[in-house]
């Protein structure tokens, strides 16, 4: 098999704002958290975070990262709670609306026609319609160059029912969204499964390793 020619970005001589967007074009697909918090005043703020992934299984964190000062940063530091709900398919266009840099003191779920609803737990509400809602307190926050990353301790989630089979939610209930290069954006598209291969077939199975490196 033969190398193909490959095109080199050097962050050192690149615009951040160049770099940024291949960065952002080959970390893909991410998945979105659709962040809800409440100012100190009351407001409530919706925006939509793609980078986003689980930090921690025990103690269960999560983390999401502000590119510059977000209202949502902002939020999170003074109130020390956030909801994260799941970014459905079917809300493609108002997850999309809350990314609107609107000002702080206007509300992103009542401009785009996003329901909320009270959490269990958190006294910032969720997305009634998400199939899945994480209810976080905050566990800490990580200031890196002109981002901050906000770590979130997971006390509650809240599936709907109809999208949870055999103990779990199911991707097929779930239909998340998630974020691509530029303004591309995927959906799930086709779902398959692998088992993972213990070591004990790999050794005691010499074709396994044959195939995979295509004798």
């Amino acid at each position: 098999m033969t190398s193909s020619e490959r095109v080199h970005f050097d962050p050192a001589e690149m615009d951040t704002g160049a770099f940024y967007r291949v960065l952002n074009s080959v970390v893909v697909p991410r998945p979105i958290a659709w962040v809800c918090t409440r100012s100190t005043e009351g407001v409530r703020n919706l925006a939509p975070h793609s980078f986003y992934t689980v930090a921690c299984v025990d103690p269960p964190v999560v983390q999401f990262t502000s590119v510059g000062r977000k209202d949502s940063l902002t939020n999170v530091e003074q109130t020390r709670e956030f909801t994260i709900s799941l970014t459905p398919e079917a809300l493609f266009e108002q997850v999309n609306a809350t990314a609107t840099d609107f000002p702080p003191d206007q509300d992103e779920a009542e401009h785009a026609g996003v329901r909320l609803e009270p959490s269990e737990v958190v006294g910032v509400p969720r997305v009634a319609e998400s199939p899945v809602s994480l209810e976080c307190v905050l566990h800490g926050t990580v200031s890196l160059g002109d981002s901050t990353v906000v770590f979130g301790r997971v006390v509650h989630i809240a599936v709907h029912a109809s999208a949870v089979r055999d103990g779990r939610p199911r991707i097929d209930q779930l239909r998340p969204l998630a974020r691509l290069g530029g303004n591309e954006w995927s959906t799930i598209g086709e779902v398959t499964e692998i088992r993972r291969i213990p070591y004990r077939d790999w050794s005691g199975d010499p074709a396994i390793g044959e195939r995979l490196r295509g004798g």
